[in-house]
């Protein structure tokens, strides 16, 4: 992270070899003796093949030689490399195909939803943007994270507080998939606004965690709109947690998160823990 912006052109080749060597030769149904292979995955003239290119274009675009593949060859190349929906999204992204949201990047929360995500009490529910900035939060979250008024401003983010933060960091029962998850969509918001400074900077700052460092070199790809954790409460005790993630299409680089109790006994820790 030395540049100032996203050098798409070496993360598009970085991108395509790497789920280009992910994929299992054996799932294509290719030829046996096209099968000896010193390499995992496809090889270039195989991905060449199936999204109908030349195995020259390919190879130019995996030595980042400042190609820019049209729509139809994105779409091509996302079917070749049997890209998952957000990988597929994230290709368009790298290779600038994608429409933009015109829309001022979100630093303070739009009153309506500053205003709702106190009505949405006794959920805890948080205002994020598309950086993970914290920039709303009721009571309960509070309660059930931290105090946010006593982080100053660049600390109250999501992905800080599960990094760095001495306490919160060890919450989560299954860490390293809460991370993994966190990071997969931190790159694909890097692709979607890779002129957003404060965000590369964000990132540049956490690649000089060891843990965060390895699981952004794996290239996972990642919006998650709902799921679950379970957390270890240091007052209340385990907690198993269901989150959706709901953006509103007035302020779309804004996002609630909202938590339920996924059962009875982590509803009346729930209970507990706000009663205090």
């Amino acid at each position: 992270m030395t540049t100032r912006t996203v050098d798409t052109t070496q993360e598009l080749a970085a991108f395509l070899r790497t789920r280009r060597e992910r994929l299992d030769p054996d799932d294509f149904g290719l030829p046996s003796r096209r099968r000896s292979r010193r390499t995992p995955g496809l090889r270039r003239e195989e991905v060449a093949e199936l999204a109908g290119v030349s195995i020259d274009y390919i190879v130019r675009l995996e030595q980042a030689r400042g190609l820019r593949p049209s729509a139809d060859v994105v779409e091509a190349l996302a079917g070749a490399l049997r890209l998952a929906p957000d990988e597929r999204a994230y290709l368009f992204d790298l290779a600038r195909r994608r429409p933009r949201n015109a829309d001022k990047l979100a630093t303070t929360p739009a009153p309506p939803l500053a205003r709702l995500v106190a009505d949405l009490s006794p959920l805890p529910v948080m205002l994020m943007n598309h950086r993970y900035d914290i920039l709303a939060w009721n009571d309960e979250m509070a309660r059930l994270l931290v105090d946010f008024d006593t982080l100053p401003p660049s600390r109250r983010n999501s992905m800080w507080l599960c990094l760095k933060h001495p306490e919160i960091r060890d919450f989560a029962v299954d860490r390293e998939r809460v991370v993994r998850e966190g990071i997969a969509h931190l790159r694909a918001a890097w692709a979607a606004h890779p002129d957003d400074q404060a965000l590369i900077d964000l990132i540049a700052d956490f690649t000089t965690d060891d843990e965060f460092a390895r699981l952004w070199a794996e290239r996972d790809v990642k919006v998650k709109g709902r799921g679950s954790k379970v957390i270890r409460h240091p007052e209340a005790g385990r907690i198993e947690l269901h989150f959706e993630v709901l953006t509103p299409l007035q302020d779309q680089d804004q996002r609630l998160v909202i938590y339920r109790a996924m059962d009875e006994e982590s509803q009346s820790s729930l209970d507990g823990l706000f009663a205090r």
